[in-house]
């Protein structure tokens, strides 16, 4: 049974009013290289101009908008200003290219399209063009595109001007034109559980599916990991995650505008700018995935910095080493770090660890189910719940389950079972003492003749090597077993290491099975923008270096 908790019934525009009328004069954002600092009440007021702005070029209740940026101060703004209107934000990866693109303005039917002037090898205006041609002759909010026929808008994020785009000052110009009556109607006509986001997630398996969050799902997801974390108004947290994934946008957005907490941001992760934004700006949290805090703690500067604001913040994505743990706690005297666990179709939040758990628990384990939501683990083929210490799938019920996939009944009823619970497709298990542990996705999961092995448990194991950074098991096809085991190890600065080395290691303490039969070197691994390492990658490195020994 879930917790009982009171729930929020705000929208997104209604809690960031509460904290207007409570705390106007509090920090909403600053960025401390760009020296921009809004407070709530200044920030509300640019948002209110833009919703204005956008409903002047068609946007309404239930349009879909599209933001393709990085962390840009006005990814915010849009946020916001869509949710006040009762549109939806549809958030594109910014490492999508044209073919990617194409299919979320088609799939997610955007009737306006922000972007920016483009991230890394990326030139977003080009590729807008190269879609969108029709742009190049048509006059601003006349566009008619043949490949996209709900596509109503271009919006460029910033002062430059482009052919057939609307840019922000633009639209700010045009918001201020209109009677604040005008956004006050428009609030009337949907609530909270109405969706605001939509997210696309990473389709391990065939085209992604557009994840639909409503104002509840996230507002509550937000709330109760940022009560997990003793948050207050006096907090100020250091955001250099995504904003376009869930924990960018509800983990640290939603747990801060719930709590009145200022929000330090970088527009693109960077160990330097990190560590001088804490400092300048006494932050008490900071966010990111496990690779985020090595690289910050490894930074050769990294003495340099005053981290001693710090107090909490939420280490998510991927396993973290217990090493490494430690070293957030001590060093950056993060002692409160928590661990969350989730995924898109759970606003992401399903499980936490809580700021009064040892090291050890917040390095080995996912936590405790949050307040409000249900978590079982059941038995892939037989449907029926696992006992203690078993390993089966993790699914979950309550407030923070998605209200289905876009456009895809088919996909929605797969992973929402008929009593509302949603399949996860990770593998997980629960202690004797209640804590879960993931074990892997079900499709890694490697079944070696017959055997099955949890590459988290092999990582895990390896992990203990001083030697070892970073390490990923996957599972390699072989004629004899059905698949073998394999491991990417990336090796600490200065230390050396070789397959053998590994093996012995493992050998004697783990089953034979379960003893990697090929070790890899790698300086890095195949990420996705959010930072989580793509194992399907590295099944085919993997099968590639097998060749090579082999003909070696």
């Amino acid at each position: 049974m879930a917790m009982e908790i009171e729930l929020i019934d705000y929208t997104l525009g209604q809690m960031l009013e509460k904290w207007v009328k409570e705390e106007p004069n509090n920090d909403f954002m600053v960025y401390p290289d760009r020296g921009l600092r809004l407070t709530y009440a200044e920030f509300n007021d640019r948002v209110n101009q833009m919703a204005k702005g956008f409903m002047e070029i068609g946007v309404t209740k239930g349009s879909h908008v599209g933001i393709w940026a990085n962390n840009v101060p006005d990814w915010l703004t849009i946020m916001f200003a869509t949710a006040k209107i009762g549109a939806v934000l549809v958030t594109v990866n910014t490492n999508y290219k044209l073919a990617e693109l194409e299919y979320i303005i088609k799939n997610a039917d955007l009737h306006t399209l922000c972007i920016i002037d483009g991230y890394r090898d990326s030139d977003y205006v080009s590729m807008t063009f190269e879609l969108v041609p029709e742009l190049k002759n048509c006059q601003r909010g006349h566009l008619k595109s043949a490949r996209f026929p709900e596509l109503k808008n271009v919006v460029f994020v910033g002062p430059q001007k482009h052919r057939g785009m609307y840019n922000t000052p633009e639209l700010m110009a045009l918001g201020s034109q209109v009677d604040d009556k005008v956004l006050d109607d428009a609030a009337k006509t949907f609530d909270c559980h109405d969706v605001v986001n939509m997210q696309y997630t990473s389709g391990t398996t065939g085209f992604p599916k557009g994840v639909m969050l409503t104002h509840h799902n996230i507002l509550n997801n937000g709330n109760q990991v940022g009560n997990n974390m003793h948050y207050t108004c006096k907090d100020r947290l250091l955001l250099c995650v995504p904003l376009f994934h869930c924990f960018g946008c509800v983990l640290a957005v939603c747990a801060a505008v719930t709590h009145g907490v200022s929000m330090v941001l970088v527009e693109d992760f960077d160990a330097l700018r990190v560590l001088a934004g804490i400092q300048k700006e006494k932050c008490t949290a900071v966010y990111g995935v496990p690779t985020m805090f090595i690289a910050e703690l490894h930074h050769p500067m990294f003495e340099m910095f005053d981290l001693s604001t710090l107090r909490t913040g939420i280490m998510a994505g991927a396993l973290c080493p217990v090493e490494t743990m430690k070293q957030v706690m001590e060093k950056m005297h993060c002692k409160d770090i928590i661990i969350v666990y989730g995924l898109t179709e759970t606003s992401p939040g399903m499980t936490t660890t809580r700021v009064f758990d040892p090291a050890e628990i917040r390095a080995t384990t996912v936590g405790v189910e949050l307040p409000g939501v249900e978590v079982k683990i059941v038995n892939p083929e037989t449907g029926e719940e696992c006992g203690p210490e078993e390993h089966g799938e993790i699914c979950c019920r309550g407030y923070n389950v998605m209200k289905g996939y876009y456009k895809n009944p088919e996909a929605t009823a797969l992973a929402i079972d008929k009593d509302g619970w949603l399949h996860s497709g990770d593998l997980a298990m629960k202690t004797k003492d209640g804590f879960y542990k993931i074990t892997g996705r079900i499709k890694d999961m490697i079944i070696r003749g017959g055997e099955n092995v949890y590459p988290r448990e092999i990582e895990n194991f390896i992990f203990n090597m001083p030697q070892v950074e970073l390490v990923e098991v996957v599972g390699i096809p072989d004629q004899k077993y059905g698949e073998i085991v394999g491991a990417f190890v990336k090796v600490k600065k200065g230390q050396q290491l070789c397959e053998a080395e590994v093996q012995e290691f493992c050998r004697g303490k783990i089953a034979r099975y379960k003893i990697p039969k090929h070790v890899f070197f790698v300086d890095d691994f195949p990420k996705t923008a959010s930072g989580k390492v793509m194992k399907y990658k590295l099944r085919e490195m993997a099968v590639a270096l097998v060749k090579q020994k082999e003909n070696a």
